[in-house]
């Protein structure tokens, strides 16, 4: 038994995957809600208008598009970088089918459109918690082969100190201590916070503003700072004291880096902002709140992307690298995450942290 048209079409609105239908002059004759949502414009708006007023696309792109309607063959790409009418970027699987239209019997092309901008999110953000967990594990065993000779050696110059004869000579043993505490001071460091955190409710907008009084007193007052906050965001569960260190953290780099490349006009921007169903690593969550760093300095370069949580990877020649891998260590332990996107004159760090106390 054929389903009727109306309970056809049901189906298609409850679908997660887009589905449009274009006519032989390649203009839009139905869209479903995933198609909508996916192209970011409306079915009353989207109807009757040419397909290529949806989306921008290369000429190659436009050609294949024409020849499935001339030669009737079926043909899908992969991750497809879309351009869409708002100026938005997204990147999409689809297929196009040649389909005859079920009424007019007339040529129509059938797409179907899958979103992959969050998987590859989600993606990105599970290798980058493995690579994570992989360096604190590889931290832990190293620190711990580290500190116990460190010990030794310590112990050891503070007996000879007492058995040297004279005075002037335990000047070699206090640099033997002193650099054996330096070596485990940084060893400490490596390893981030060591207390358990202390749970609190955290206002969000309290902890940058006292990141901004830091800011306001390390650069003499020479970085513009601009706020946007959303007053309505619920105070969150966190560790205020560690909170601070890391939102400080992503912040005094953007600091440093603008006045050491000498920016025209320094500017920190901060904005909150909440997300609903978003998904971090494996669990998706109710409510998230954001947080924006932008900054207009001279970027991230490409070479140390891909590494930049790391310890010990740093761009400026005095930075130990620590800053950001601590900052994303804390964000973790709240079951939150780090992300950025970096360009000349325009990098962004967005701090994602679960509201669930809500």
């Amino acid at each position: 038994m054929l389903a009727s048209p109306v309970i056809s079409q049901r189906l298609l609105e409850h679908l997660n995957t887009g589905v449009l239908l274009l006519d032989s002059e390649l203009t839009v004759t139905y869209m479903n809600p995933a198609a909508e949502a996916l192209l970011e414009m409306s079915g009353k708006r989207g109807l009757g208008v040419h397909f290529w007023e949806l989306v921008v696309e290369a000429d190659k792109d436009r050609d294949a598009l024409e020849e499935a309607i001339v030669t009737g063959h079926s043909y899908t790409k992969r991750e497809a970088t879309i351009m869409l009418h708002n100026q938005q970027q997204v990147t999409l699987d689809y297929s196009v089918s040649p389909v005859a239209h079920p009424e007019t019997r007339l040529p129509t092309l059938l797409i179907e459109l899958q979103g992959r901008d969050r998987l590859m999110r989600i993606s990105r953000e599970e290798q980058l918690i493995a690579k994570q967990e992989t360096t604190r594990s590889l931290v832990r065993g190293l620190a711990h082969e580290i500190k116990n000779p460190l010990g030794g050696i310590r112990g050891a110059a503070q007996l000879l100190e007492r058995e040297l004869p004279s005075e002037s000579l335990r000047e070699y043993t206090q640099i033997i201590i002193e650099e054996a505490d330096r070596l485990r001071d940084l060893v400490d460091r490596l390893l981030g916070p060591r207390q358990i955190p202390k749970q609190e409710d955290v206002n969000v907008h309290e902890v940058l503003e006292r990141v901004c009084q830091l800011i306001g007193v390390e650069s003499h007052n020479r970085i513009r700072i601009r706020r946007d906050y959303d007053p309505s965001i619920p105070e969150l569960l966190a560790d205020k004291d560690q909170m601070i260190q890391a939102l400080l953290n992503i912040c005094r780099n953007a600091m440093q880096a603008m006045l050491e490349s000498h920016t025209d006009t320094p500017t920190l921007s901060l904005r909150t902002r909440t997300v609903r169903q978003f998904t971090i690593g494996h669990n998706r969550h109710r409510l998230v709140v954001q947080i924006d760093i932008q900054d207009n300095g001279p970027g991230i370069p490409e070479s140390l992307q891909e590494n930049l949580f790391y310890p010990m990877v740093s761009g400026r020649a005095d930075g130990t690298g620590l800053g950001l891998s601590i900052a994303q260590s804390i964000i973790n332990q709240c079951n939150g995450i780090i992300e950025f996107d970096s360009q000349p004159d325009r990098t962004v760090f967005s701090i994602y942290l679960p509201l669930e106390n809500l």
